[in-house]
Order: structure tokens, then C-alpha cells, then sequence
């Protein structure tokens, strides 16, 4: 990882920081709670994941940037299947029916 690359991710992680420090909304309930006599202690964990992009997918992409949507990489596609969520025109199906196309959600 390039020192670059380093300072991208850190700035990214400075950006997420202060968009929750200046968040009105957070502050708000923050705030109610203290009303209701505790003090607040909030700690996030953010994980940034990269994938490089080599140049071969740089060039499809840069092709395809017109399409209406981006194709789903294996990641992604593990992603949403660890949520139950099944993507349309993928071979490998989660399980659940689809008479009205959407997932049933088993409790």
C-alpha cells in the first residue's frame, strides 16, 4: 500500500469522524438521552475494504460507464447473500420463494 493510498484512507476516516461530530440528528438524540440523566459514550468502528482494479477491469468499466448498472463483483454478490438478499440474473439462488419477487424472510 502506497503512503498515498495510506493518507486517502486516513482522510476518509477523518471525513466519517466529523460528518458524526456535526451531525445535528446524532447531537439531538445524544442529547435527550443525557436529559434522561446518562452520559453518552459513542465509539464506531468503520472497516474500509479496497479491491485494486486492474487495468483489463479499469478499461470494461470505463466502457461500460453508460450501462444503467454497475456489475456486482464476487464480493459484493458473498455480501448480500450473507444478508439473504438475492440479485436478479444470478445463477446461484438463496433460497426463499419469489412468486412476487421478493425474498421471504424465515424467523
Amino acid at each position: 500500500m502506497t503512503s498515498r493510498l495510506r493518507e486517502l484512507i486516513q482522510q476518509l476516516g477523518e471525513a466519517i469522524h466529523e460528518s458524526v461530530i456535526e451531525s445535528e440528528q446524532i447531537a439531538g438524540v445524544v442529547q435527550d438521552i443525557r436529559q434522561h440523566g446518562f452520559d453518552v459514550l459513542l465509539m464506531l468502528e468503520a472497516t474500509i475494504g479496497l479491491n485494486e482494479v486492474s487495468a483489463k477491469d479499469a478499461s470494461t468499466e470505463d466502457a461500460e460507464e453508460g450501462a444503467a448498472e454497475p456489475p456486482f463483483t464476487p464480493n459484493d454478490l458473498s455480501f448480500l447473500r450473507s444478508l439473504r438478499i438475492s440479485v436478479e440474473g444470478e445463477s446461484e439462488s438463496v433460497g426463499g420463494d419469489k412468486e412476487d419477487g421478493s425474498e421471504r424472510q424465515s424467523s
